[in-house]
């Protein structure tokens, strides 16, 4: 009996001391998701810090973590249990997670264009009976959450002119939101810009050195594009996965995804991955001598044309914009990227985007079963069964979405906190409503 027991006691003293070591190996990404995002939230959103506390980090471990907020020094400190991680906010980079360097080290770059002071013209209004049929909407929406989650701002486009625009208690037109994944979209905008320029060809290699003596030589822009690149890779938020160690461990996340191993012939296999982002926004990052040079032909080729001032794409430790991830611009501007796309690529009368770039974009990756083009996702596949499958979108973590519908001449954007799987807004029951309403 005695030696069932202590056979019995070792078994225990084995599991504590194994789940200590995996908690451990968590605490990285607790305390690093919960140091950057509020630091964000804070010194980029200008948001209250327990109101984010209360909302945007009630959840899982990290709403255990303990917040030490350094307003002269503009860094979040986030600990849990016997591990802290700090995060660093720097004028134009917006923050950044220390990993591996001290924050003076950081603060000694400065950002080399400062941001534009010059204030976007105005979007034109639409008609008083369209802004009266959508104010019960954005009202159910934003105020009474009638459509679950926790909308933050709302903003509706109907051919070129807004038709409803609505925030959250706390938020406002200037308020810089985060996007979360709908960056991939952006970077899908660079890369057609930086094609129309002649700077790349979607269909060549990428030429990454790392990949030359291997089968991964052979994977093209498209690849990363469509989600097809054949790269090993978890995007599973809830555990120690691939993404999660990205972007709250790694100092490069380009680095991190493109050392993953082949998996799949390039082409073939359609996986989602915040990876394949962060890998070409690195690679692009190579194709200017300097920053100065890249983050100008960012600001003024992308953001200026739109008429978006001020943008903060974050970047990681190496310097590279965390193109899967972290860009922080007002719901007006997420508004008229959305324009854009549904202008073909125009802004007014100038062309922004090269001919033909927005139907590559919405053309669908050939195994994803109509659900996604090059850094869009699409609705061929029904995705939101009572909005028009000519409907495209830029979807982010948390219920971040820009949809655009050409055949309805609009553009719905919509932001906040809307976790999954319960408290996930109806998104189809609200597209449903906007088309029924403006029909």
């Amino acid at each position: 009996m005695k030696k069932v027991l202590r056979i019995i006691a070792a078994l225990l003293l084995a599991g504590i001391i194994g789940g200590c070591i995996y908690l451990d190996s968590l605490m990285p990404i607790i305390t690093g998701y919960g140091a950057k995002n509020m630091a964000s939230a804070v010194f980029v959103s200008g948001r209250d810090p327990e109101t984010v506390k209360a909302l945007d980090l009630n959840f899982s471990f990290i709403k255990f973590d303990r917040f030490k907020i350094d307003y002269q020094n503009k860094t979040v400190t986030s600990r849990f249990l016997w591990r802290k991680a700090t995060a660093l906010y720097r004028e134009g980079y917006g923050v950044t997670l220390l990993r591996g360097a001290k924050a003076a080290e950081l603060k000694e770059k400065a950002f080399p264009l400062p941001p534009e002071s010059v204030p976007a013209e105005p979007l034109p209004k639409g008609d008083s009976l369209e802004c009266a049929e959508l104010e019960s909407i954005a009202e159910e929406l934003v105020d009474e959450r009638d459509y679950n989650g926790h909308p933050f701002a709302f903003v509706v486009l109907h051919k070129g002119k807004v038709v409803a625009e609505r925030y959250d208690e706390g938020i406002g037109p200037d308020t810089k939101l985060l996007s979360w994944s709908m960056g991939k979209s952006f970077t899908n905008a660079l890369i057609g810009i930086m094609s129309g320029d002649g700077l790349v060809d979607i269909d060549a290699p990428v030429d990454i050195p790392e990949w030359q003596g291997d089968g991964r030589k052979a994977i093209t822009l498209r690849n990363l594009m469509q989600m097809q690149s054949g790269l090993e890779w978890n995007e599973d938020y809830g555990n120690r996965s691939d993404v999660n160690l990205m972007l709250h461990v790694e100092e490069d996340m380009g680095l991190y995804a493109l050392s993953k191993p082949l998996e799949y012939e390039p082409g073939t296999h359609w996986y989602y991955s915040s990876g394949s982002t962060n890998i070409v926004m690195r690679w692009l990052r190579g194709k200017f001598a300097s920053d100065k040079e890249f983050l100008g032909y960012v600001r003024e080729r992308l953001f200026a044309p739109l008429g978006i001032r001020n943008a903060v794409f974050e970047t990681d430790m190496s310097g590279t914009p965390v193109g899967s991830s972290y860009l922080y611009v007002t719901a007006m501007d997420y508004a008229r990227f959305g324009q854009m796309f549904l202008d073909d690529g125009r802004v007014g009368d100038r062309r922004i985007l090269p001919e033909g770039w927005v139907e590559y974009s919405v053309s669908p990756a050939s195994d994803s079963r109509g659900e996604y083009g090059a850094f869009f996702w699409l609705n061929l596949g029904g995705r939101y069964p009572d909005a028009p499958t000519d409907t495209f979108a830029c979807v982010g973590h948390d219920g971040q979405q820009i949809f655009i519908i050409p055949s309805k001449e609009l553009v719905v954007v919509v932001l906040g906190y809307s976790p999954k799987p319960d408290r996930v807004i109806d998104f189809n029951g609200l597209l449903r409503d906007i088309i029924d309403e403006l029909d």
